[in-house]
């Protein structure tokens, strides 16, 4: 985030920079978009450059220079808020999350709207305190993002790993650690993504509620011998509910077997290998 203010200099060269009001004109990088969500500058640049383009909006006015590597210039974009938004439309909605949460990370600390009082020591030093503060609580913010990003890129990874189109509830929580797979049809039930329609409560069916958004059926014909064919229908776990699942798994909800050493790993095979 680049943050546009007047520098002020005090007599020792002390004096911190502070706007002259609220207003503050801020614009975040494409460098630091790139960091956030984890795609590659040129390619966040090339995003930029397309946007613009269809907005019919000069590329220059937005142009910024960097140094890189032995003080090479290296161009850069710097978007403001609603150029910002409108560029994350086009990318994932965790891409989006963790550059808005930048966003409100920034918009919730206020600078200073009144200059200090640099002929007083007490005041400049106070001021250059303050600055130095607020430096350190963004930084700590970014670092919280990078985690955060982190976690949502292993997540999306062991989500990948872990569910294949056509899998079932039970086949998809057998890569849990810890889960009992036998008890994850009537928890289900109870959340309504499932229901039985026979007496002996084996035939599962999707439920309404969880139909085309969490799961969805394939059904085939089967002929007990000695009896009459009929429809058999199979739940299965469509990639947004294999996403639901995980997390309810990660937030302790899903039935856990009593054996359970309660780590939360995304593959038993890998956790046995370790």
């Amino acid at each position: 985030m680049h943050q546009h203010t007047e520098s002020i200099n005090s007599p020792n060269n002390l004096a911190p920079r502070f706007s002259q009001s609220e207003n503050v004109a801020r614009t975040m990088s494409s460098r630091e978009i790139a960091d956030l969500t984890g795609k590659r500058h040129d390619n966040v640049k090339a995003d930029i450059r397309n946007m613009l383009a269809d907005l019919k909006e000069d590329v220059l006015t937005f142009q910024g220079i960097y140094l890189y590597g032995m003080n090479r210039q290296q161009t850069e974009y710097l978007l403001d808020r609603e150029h910002t938004d409108c560029l994350l439309t086009g990318y994932s909605a965790a891409m989006r999350m963790v550059v808005i949460k930048r966003w409100r990370e920034l918009e919730g600390s206020r600078v200073i709207a009144t200059l200090p009082d640099f002929s007083n020591p007490a005041a400049a030093a106070r001021a250059w305190a303050d600055e130095v503060e607020q430096k350190q609580s963004a930084e700590q913010a970014r670092l919280q993002l990078s985690v955060e990003v982190q976690a949502q890129a292993t997540k999306i990874h062991s989500l990948e790993n872990l569910f294949k189109e056509g899998m079932t509830h039970t086949q998809f929580c057998k890569g849990l650690n810890g889960v009992n797979v036998m008890q994850v049809g009537k928890y289900l039930e109870a959340r309504s993504w499932l229901y039985n329609e026979s007496k002996s409560g084996t035939r599962h069916r999707v439920g309404s509620s969880a139909r085309d958004k969490y799961m969805t059926e394939h059904q085939h014909e089967v002929t007990p011998h000695g009896k009459d064919p009929f429809i058999s229908y199979t739940p299965i776990l469509l990639k947004k509910g294999a996403a639901r699942l995980y997390d309810l798994y990660l937030a302790g909800e899903l039935p856990m077997m009593k054996t359970w050493d309660g780590l939360f790993t995304h593959d038993k095979a890998v956790r046995g290998a370790a």
